[in-house]
Formats: structure tokens, sequence, C-alpha cells
């Protein structure tokens, strides 16, 4: 049973960021119709294996771990279910501007409303997190370790690129 949750889960976890790519690919097209400049376009690459892998990490070191899930897992999962609506949140807010690349807008004006009036970047954090607890549901803390520190790595370079891209948005 346990290994089924554990492939339900990285497919739902999957689909979520399918779903999102689709959308993202979407305002993607409707950004660069007005004018939108890729910043940061040879990290991307780095960024989407990354995450790829870390889902596939999750799966594979689960099944190795065997049928029984760790006695604590509901606070991983706790903590993977409360930053889900910062994730929506912080995409509501960005509305036609979010996506998964880092795209300027020529006289573009900076998003300052939901999350974005509190901190910057709240997706990352929501990243973090995930990247961290999901594997933590089902045992697979060498994938938790290991994605979290080379998600660190790539959200340093990626943070460093978004914030001179609002920089240059707003002038």
């Amino acid at each position: 049973m346990n290994v089924v949750l554990l492939v339900v889960g990285v497919t739902l976890v999957a689909m979520q960021r399918l779903l999102e790519l689709f959308y993202s690919l979407r305002n993607e097209r409707k950004l660069r119709a007005r004018g939108a400049v890729e910043r940061g376009r040879g990290h991307f690459p780095v960024i989407v294996a990354i995450h790829t892998l870390w889902l596939a990490s999750t799966l594979v070191e689960g099944l190795q771990r065997g049928p029984e899930i760790p006695a604590w897992w509901p606070l991983p999962l706790a903590a993977f279910l409360l930053v889900q609506p910062l994730r929506y949140w912080a995409i509501f807010s960005l509305g036609t501007n979010w996506n998964t690349r880092v795209l300027v807008v020529p006289g573009g004006k900076l998003v300052r409303r939901g999350p974005y009036r509190y901190f910057p970047h709240p997706n990352y954090v929501v990243v973090s997190v995930e990247v961290l607890t999901f594997p933590l549901i089902f045992g697979a803390w060498i994938t938790a370790i290991v994605f979290s520190l080379l998600n660190a790595a790539v959200l340093y370079v990626r943070i460093k690129t978004e914030n001179r891209a609002l920089k240059e948005l707003a002038g």
C-alpha cells in the first residue's frame, strides 16, 4: 500500500508541475508578444534537470527504502501542504507575469501585491520547503538533503539573476 502512496504522490506532484508548466508557457507567449527579453537562459535547463531528478530520486529512494514509510511522515506532509497556498497566492498575484523563466518586459511594472508586498521571491520559499519535505514523507532523506543543497545552489544563481532583471525593470 505504501508503494502505491509513493507512486501516487510522485505522480500528483509531477502533474502539478506539468500543469504549472503549461500555464507558464501560455504566459511566456504573452510576455514575449509584449517584447519580453529573457535573462538567465543558461541556468534554466539546470533547474529543469534538478526538479526532474528530484522527483525521480524520491521515487527510487522511496522504493529502495521499502514499503514502510517513517512514523513521523505527517510532519513533512503538513509542511508540504502548508506551503501550497503560498505557492498559488504567488502565482495568482503575478498573473500573466508568472512563468518559469526570467522575462523582463520593457516598461513593465513591478508586482507589489499578494505575498510580494511582504517579501521577494515567495515561490522560492515554497520550492525550498517542497524539495526538502516531499522526499521525507517517504523516508527519502538522502534525496531531501542532496536536492535541497542543489536547489539552494541554483536558487542562489536564479535569485541574483532575477534581482538584476527586476532592477532593470524598475529603471
